[in-house]
C-alpha cells in the first residue's frame, strides 16, 4: 500500500504520530487542529461504533459504512502529486506564525479553501501575502506522508484577486517541500473545475481519484 492511498493514517502513523489521538483502533488529529480520522483498513463494528463517538458527522474517504449509517453526500475527490512542477520561491511571501492565526482563520472563512482550526498552523509551514499590512492570501502544509507533503489553505481574498497570489504561495510552499527532499500533493473536488484546470496547468499530475463521504452513524 503507497503512503498515499491513505494520507491521513500514513501521517498519523509517520511525521504528524506526535499529534495521533488513539481511541481503539482509531487516529485522529486533535480537534482543534485537523478534523481528519484515521480508520484501519478493514475496519471492524467496534471501529465503526468508536467513529460514530468520535465524529457526529465523520467524513472518510475510500471506506463503505455498515448497515445502518446514512451518507450524507458522496464527493468526487482528486489527488495530484507535483513531482515536475515549477517549484519557486516568492520574494513577497512571509511565513505566519501563531500570533496571525486570527487573521488566518477570518480569511478561511471568507474564501472556503477547507478547514483551518486554531492549531492547524502546527502541522506545517504556512506562507502569507501581505498588503498595507492585512493578510490577503496564504498557503500552508497540513499532512506529513513519508516521503510527501500536502499543500493546502490555498486562498485569497477577494480585494486581492488577479495577481496569482495564490498561485505564487501555492509554488512557493512547494518550493519548500521539495528543499526538503520530499514530493507535494494536495487534493481537490472534482466538482472545483477552475482549481483542477489551474494544478493541471501547474504541471501536478492525478494519482489518484476518490469519494469523500460524509456520514451519518443514525444513532
Amino acid at each position: 500500500m503507497h503512503p498515499l492511498d491513505d494520507p491521513a493514517r500514513s501521517a498519523l502513523t509517520g511525521p504528524h504520530a506526535r499529534f495521533a489521538e488513539h481511541k481503539g483502533n482509531v487516529l485522529r488529529y486533535p480537534s482543534d487542529m485537523s478534523p481528519f480520522i484515521a480508520m484501519p483498513p478493514d475496519p471492524t463494528d467496534a471501529d465503526w461504533l468508536t467513529l460514530a463517538a468520535l465524529d457526529p458527522r465523520p467524513t472518510v474517504t475510500g471506506l463503505e459504512p455498515p448497515d445502518g449509517w446514512q451518507v450524507e453526500a458522496r464527493l468526487s475527490l482528486r489527488q495530484y502529486v507535483g513531482e515536475d512542477i515549477a517549484a519557486a520561491p516568492e520574494p513577497e511571501a512571509v511565513r505566519l506564525s501563531t500570533s496571525d492565526v486570527p487573521e488566518m482563520i477570518a480569511l478561511v472563512e471568507l474564501t472556503k479553501p477547507g478547514p483551518f482550526l486554531p492549531r492547524t498552523i502546527e502541522m506545517g509551514t504556512y506562507l502569507g501575502i501581505r498588503r498595507e499590512g492585512r493578510l490577503v492570501a496564504m498557503a500552508g502544509e497540513r499532512l506529513h506522508v513519508p516521503g510527501h507533503t500536502e499543500i493546502s489553505a490555498v486562498c485569497t481574498h477577494p480585494d486581492a484577486a488577479g495577481q496569482a497570489l495564490g498561485t505564487r504561495l501555492l509554488l512557493a510552499v512547494a518550493h519548500g517541500i521539495r528543499e526538503r527532499g520530499e514530493t507535494p500533493f494536495l487534493h481537490v473536488l472534482t466538482s472545483n473545475t477552475g482549481a483542477v484546470r489551474l494544478y493541471e496547468r501547474l504541471g501536478f499530475r492525478l494519482r489518484l481519484e476518490t469519494e469523500l463521504l460524509v456520514l451519518n452513524p443514525g444513532t
